[in-house]
């Protein structure tokens, strides 16, 4: 599961690794960043060959859902080239979401101790997302989870998909429809490349800041 993130780097420390893009809007730095908000973006947006760097909202509900549909932050790798709720956008509609890390909170643990997970470098790195067209006409992302591996395991039983940076071309052409292919050319980085620490209880709520100090270990 991922339903806190954050992203402090700048622009430029992972823009090298996407090519030419037009950047709408750059990120500022969040350290806490909730579900129900704008993150930033890497996506193409209709035929337009172009990548861009923009804001979607966090709440993936297609315009054609009712509603009373849901309204998930996640969807599953297993199921999300099937799923009728999915399946148009992860063909056509597949986005990065860059992060600086992710956080996880221990079971059974009162109260709920919560965890920082990023890469051993501490560099930067993207999430695999789809994103569709709401009813309001603006786009709505999902981020794509795994079964939790390696050290991420610790701390919870599902985690973001992060790409290789090989990857990041072939998640991002829309030429690339059938779920066999892309399984061929997409892979996830290494489980050994991540590391996690216990931080602040005040990530157990949204509203409690959104400072450095939150990746402070506690």
């Amino acid at each position: 599961m991922c339903s806190r993130f954050s992203l402090y780097s700048t622009y430029p420390r992972f823009a090298h690794r996407i090519g030419d893009i037009r950047v709408d809007d750059p990120p500022v730095p969040r350290y806490n960043v909730a579900p129900g908000t704008w993150i930033s973006s890497i996506r193409r947006q209709g035929d337009n060959p172009q990548l861009t760097f923009d804001s979607v909202w966090w709440g993936y509900k297609p315009k054609w859902a009712g509603e009373t549909a849901p309204q998930p932050i996640n969807a599953r790798v297993e199921t999300v080239a099937t799923s009728k709720f999915y399946q148009a956008a992860f063909q056509r509609h597949r986005c990065l979401i860059p992060a600086d890390g992710w956080f996880e909170w221990l079971p059974g643990t009162q109260p709920k101790q919560p965890h920082f997970l990023c890469r051993e470098d501490r560099e930067p790195f993207f999430f695999a997302g789809i994103w569709t067209e709401r009813a309001d006409g603006k786009p709505g992302v999902a981020i794509l989870t795994e079964s939790a591996r390696g050290s991420a395991a610790d701390v919870h039983d599902r985690m973001p998909l992060i790409l290789t940076d090989d990857s990041i071309e072939p998640w991002l052409d829309p030429d690339l429809t059938d779920r066999e292919t892309i399984r061929r050319f997409v892979r996830h980085v290494p489980a050994a490349a991540f590391t996690h620490w216990a931080v602040s209880t005040r990530m157990n709520k949204p509203g409690e800041g959104d400072d450095e100090g939150l990746l402070n270990p506690a």
